[in-house]
């Protein structure tokens, strides 16, 4: 029974076995371990396997130690539904080919320069990872040729059925040769993808994962019961009482996500959506800043979080339940990744999302466990711990502090106490945090608020926020807390900024702060007053930040359009 779970033991060669190693890779997974040999056996394989089981290796491995080093025609064709996820399988593919000299791959997709495409095809490729549609297009063009095509893998089969890939699919299925090896992947064994099999496959092996095995016991699993209209309200505790540095929400549809974005960012959450209207220039921009950091919360549809391999997630957030039990564990297993620890937090609303995660449960053999919301002294405590701590790591910290002990020695000048100096520091650090908590204080929880017989329904409503679709509607026409300021007012120390975008443009104050903050990394909250008229627009924006501000938003665009920043000269 060990042997079996060593790579040594499934017939690979010993360039493999080095490529795996310096993978960090120790032993097989179920999936690697039953489908490798299969594979090298030449047979065709249905494969049942979910994110972070390894799949991609399952493969893969097989793939490189079966090519014709001495041939540059194209021998295996992997099809994947994204471009996200064609990029991560050619890049596992690069790393298993390491040590095989005279292997090469690439990635083609959709969204990319297809002459760049074009040029590699030609230079000659032993592996090609795509998706259908460019596939095709290059099948039209005459740059991929499947005659010499000996196996073809499809990766996550029912996302390419769901996304209507299926004609694409049969077109490229029909034009291999009839002696190939034909390999599925997929989630789920529903009809459709059966039905592929029989019509493409030949006596295929099955390799189904048991359900158990699909859950990461390193992934702590929660609900909250909590009503349609405090969602937002809840997510934005939660993000700050746990401080967490990279989290993925997940939604069943667009219009939700870009509405979760929104809130989010109008609460100084630094967010970014992803979903099916983006163009791939886009979502290849929003990727970047997630995996950089320089977004904190990726908020995403199943369809569009396809091929999001960030290790260092944290936390998972089902701003809706899933409309299926397998979306769900193809959600969590974005977090607890490379062996850390994960959570995975479900919002819960009515009675149609408490029978559904009975479904849940049943479904993944584990019970999730119900919390309670965190309460406003909660997050006041939290913010306390997090002011003892800072003022503890700038105590340890030695360097410049002649410079502050002669401010102190001021101060001590004045008459002023230690105690009241100290006391006085703390408010200025502190107290707006605590005044805007304060206007916070209500109760999440959606069973005690039935008792109370709905009790503030109306007081919040789009992003969650005090005073309901009124106030978001004075931040959507005039910006950030607070709503709209009279002109030439702004706080101190802020200064105001010319952009030439406006109205005729479609900019709204969320695309503004969106854009500020996720490149220049300036908190949203930071960001002031917001000005938009036809043509052209303010924002005030910290004044020892507006040179950067100016400087980095040249190169960059707003809503697609080229934005130019500027001191307001009036």
């Amino acid at each position: 029974m060990e042997n079996e779970l060593l790579f040594s033991n499934l017939g690979i060669s010993a360039e493999i076995l080095q490529a795996v190693e310096d993978m960090g890779y120790t032993q097989p997974s179920e999936i690697q371990a039953q489908s490798i040999p299969l594979m090298l056996e030449g047979r065709d394989v249905i494969g049942q396997a979910q994110t972070g089981t390894g799949k991609t290796a399952s493969f893969g491995i097989p793939i490189v130690d079966m090519i014709d080093e001495s041939s540059n025609k194209p021998q295996a064709l992997i099809l994947c539904p994204t471009r996200e996820l064609a990029v991560q399988v050619e890049g596992e593919i690069s790393k298993l080919a390491k040590h095989k000299k005279g292997i090469y791959s690439t990635a083609i997709y959709g969204g990319e320069s297809i002459d760049r495409q074009i040029r590699t095809l030609r230079k000659g490729v032993q592996i090609i990872v795509g998706t259908p549609g460019r596939v095709m297009d290059h099948m039209k063009r005459g740059n991929i040729k499947l005659e010499t095509v000996k196996t073809i893998v499809l990766d996550e089969a029912d996302e390419m059925l769901d996304m209507g890939f299926r004609e694409d699919i049969e077109t490229v299925l029909n034009q291999m040769p009839e002696d190939r090896q034909t390999i599925f992947f997929s989630a789920t064994m529903a009809k459709p993808i059966m039905d592929l099999t029989k019509k493409f496959q030949t006596n295929p092996e099955i390799v189904k994962i048991l359900k158990k095995e699909l859950t990461v016991e390193n992934i702590s699993q929660v609900y909250y019961e909590v009503k349609p209209s405090l969602k937002m309200e809840l997510i934005t505790r939660l993000i700050n009482v746990h401080q967490f540095n990279l989290g993925v929400v997940f939604c069943n549809t667009k219009r939700v996500t870009d509405e979760v974005t929104e809130g989010l960012i109008a609460n100084g959450i630094m967010a970014e959506a992803l979903h099916g209207d983006l163009s791939q220039a886009q979502r290849d921009k929003v990727m970047n800043k997630f995996r950089k950091g320089h977004c904190s919360v990726l908020v995403a549809t199943d369809v569009a979080a396809r091929g999001i391999d960030v290790d260092n997630v944290e936390v998972v957030f089902n701003y809706d339940l899933p409309l299926d039990e397998e979306y769900y564990v193809h959600r969590i297993g974005r977090t607890g990744r490379a062996g850390r620890s994960g959570m995975a937090i479900s919002f819960i609303t009515g009675r149609k999302d408490i029978f559904r995660l009975k479904d849940l449960e049943r479904y993944i053999k584990t019970s999730l466990t119900k919390m309670t919301p965190p309460s406003v002294s909660e997050m006041i405590d939290q913010k306390k711990d997090q002011l003892v701590k800072e003022v503890s790591e700038a105590i340890s910290k030695e360097e410049n502090n002649q410079i502050f002990e002669a401010t102190l020695g001021q101060l001590l000048a004045e008459g002023l106490s230690m105690d009241e100096i100290a006391l006085a520091l703390v408010k200025l650090k502190f107290g707006k945090s605590i005044e805007e908590l304060s206007e916070m204080n209500f109760d999440l929880n959606l069973s005690r608020d039935r008792e109370r017989g709905g009790r503030g329904r109306d007081r919040f409503d789009k992003g969650g926020r005090r005073g309901g679709r009124d106030r978001f509607e004075r931040s959507e026409r005039g910006g950030r807390k607070g709503g709209a300021r009279e002109k030439g007012r702004r706080e101190a120390n802020m200064s105001r900024l010319f952009l030439n975008l406006g109205k005729k443009d479609r900019i709204r104050p969320n695309d503004i702060v969106g854009a500020i903050a996720g490149e220049t990394g300036i908190p949203g909250r930071q960001i002031g007053g917001i000005d938009i008229f036809d043509s052209f627009s303010f924002v005030d924006v910290p004044s020892k930040d507006a040179a950067h501000v100016i400087n980095v938003m040249k190169s960059n665009t707003i809503k697609g359009k080229p934005v130019n920043m500027e001191l307001s000269k009036g």
